[in-house]
């Protein structure tokens, strides 16, 4: 009925593919090998065998290579195309997308035209076989994600369709390099251009690069609601700056606006994994936690006892920030020196 091959949309801008689309592979090679089955990229641009070429570096089996000028820059039409005609013919099983800019205009896009199941913002990717109103289906995609504004975790699944689809946002899954990649295995696929895909032309781009780097961060100071005010903030650039981190904060935080939105750690922000998270005045909900629970080191400092933080953290502190994280600040300063 269907192939067991996973296939990973690779995102590219300017020539350098992003990380997600890597992380991606990484998981996919996970899911391709629970289901017996293939890992393929699919790589779409200008110039780009080389970006074909790393793929293999993170587990893919092949790469579906379709380069041409005209798809330099990225645009919906002709790359949306491309992705129907690829995935209309050989129907692989699972194909996943970062939750990037692109990816979140790509994917809708293609299952609504393949008639996909798709899941947005998966924290989690398993297979697993399902009894589902008394028929079972072999290896579903398990489709994990917070909803109902992250008070549970659902488990989604599309049993009565053959393509199964999922974004996933950067930094959630993690990327390893193969220890033993497999041969490459390039397919250069022909791009025939049609009328509509010249419907939409770039004329020039801007993109600004963030200056504020939190994935590779290996210290964070976060800061939530609790802290009160955009003031107070000071005090976690105080320790930041004292320990060598960088300032991050919940939704609640940037929401009240005392951190700015691109420090926002969290389900609908950053994933990070540092070696040390200290959380203060965070109380935990489970959006902000899908994304630092991996941190290495976590310590938590907050007024109130019960705050659900607690339960994660490694080191707990009950007790008011503005009397705590002084008593931090001078006791690295003096003792640890």
């Amino acid at each position: 009925m269907h192939n067991n091959e996973v296939w990973v949309f690779i995102e590219q801008r300017n020539g350098k593919p992003a990380d997600v689309s890597f992380e991606l592979l990484s998981k996919g090679r996970k899911l391709a090998d629970s289901m017996k089955g293939a890992l393929k990229a699919v790589v779409i641009g200008h110039d780009v065998k080389s970006i074909a070429s790393q793929t293999f570096k993170y587990g893919a089996n092949e790469a579906l290579l379709i380069d041409h000028p005209d798809l330099k820059l990225f645009r919906t039409m002709p790359y949306s195309r491309i992705m129907n005609e690829l995935i209309k013919k050989h129907v692989p099983r699972i194909v996943l997308f970062g939750a990037t800019v692109y990816g979140r205009d790509l994917a809708p896009r293609i299952a609504s035209n393949t008639r996909s199941g798709l899941t947005a913002d998966c924290t989690d990717l398993k297979i697993s076989d399902v009894k589902y109103l008394g028929k079972e289906y072999p290896q579903l995609l398990l489709q994990i994600r917070p909803a109902f504004g992250g008070n549970i975790v659902a488990t989604i699944i599309t049993p009565d369709v053959p393509v199964q689809m999922a974004t996933v946002r950067e930094g959630v899954m993690e990327m390893h390099p193969c220890e033993k990649p497999h041969k490459e295995k390039i397919t250069e696929i022909p791009y025939n251009p049609i009328d509509i895909d010249g419907l939409l032309e770039i004329i020039e781009q801007q993109r600004e690069e963030s200056k504020v780097n939190l994935k590779s961060a290996p210290i964070i100071v976060a800061g939530g609601y609790g802290l009160g005010s955009k003031e107070n903030f000071k005090l976690l650039h105080d320790l930041a700056h004292a320990i060598g981190g960088e300032v991050a904060g919940s939704r609640a935080a940037v929401d009240a606006g005392f951190v700015s939105p691109e420090r926002q750690v969290g389900q609908t922000g950053v994933t990070v994994r540092p070696k040390l998270y200290i959380a203060v005045g965070i109380s935990g909900a489970i959006q902000h936690r899908a994304g630092m629970q991996e941190a290495k080191k976590i310590i938590a400092i907050n007024t109130d006892p019960d705050a659900p933080i607690f339960d994660i953290c490694h080191y707990g502190i009950v007790g008011d920030a503005a009397q705590v994280i002084p008593m931090f600040i001078e006791t690295y300063k003096h003792k640890l020196k």
